[in-house]
């Protein structure tokens, strides 16, 4: 198949199956006479995993690591959870920080007294902390 028919059949944008050929997640296809990819049955069921890792959050190192062991079959499962035990100690954090985020604006939205800007305090807490004479 043609990349673009790849493309559809993923959901995948062709600079995207492009960038992953470049990042080693996807072999390079063989050419047909007029120099055109021509993608295989193979490519597309790697290219599925590859974005539904990525949906998944996994970054490209770990989607990598994934597809590397994914390719020996004969590797212990254990290598597989690591990878995914990492990826949701990550996910862990970044609900973590988002939370805190979260608490930190609804904090200065409370503190909102409909006046001025002058005296916005959301306004006075994104700005530089501090005298810029320090």
């Amino acid at each position: 198949m043609k990349i673009g028919d790849l493309a559809h059949a993923t959901g995948t944008k062709v600079e995207t199956i492009r960038f992953y050929e470049k990042e080693g997640l996807l072999p390079a296809p063989a050419r047909t006479g007029g120099n055109y990819r021509d993608y295989s049955g193979s490519h597309l069921a790697r290219l599925s995993f590859v974005r539904r890792a990525r949906d998944l959050g996994f970054t490209l190192d770990q989607v990598r690591a994934l597809l590397a062991l994914a390719d020996d079959r004969e590797q212990p499962c254990g290598a597989v959870d690591a990878v995914a035990r990492q990826h949701l100690a990550q996910i862990d954090q970044k609900i973590a920080d988002l939370r805190a985020l979260r608490r930190e604006l609804g904090a200065l939205i409370s503190q909102c007294g409909q006046g001025a800007i002058s005296e916005c305090r959301i306004i006075e807490a994104l700005g530089p902390s501090g005298d810029a004479s320090h």
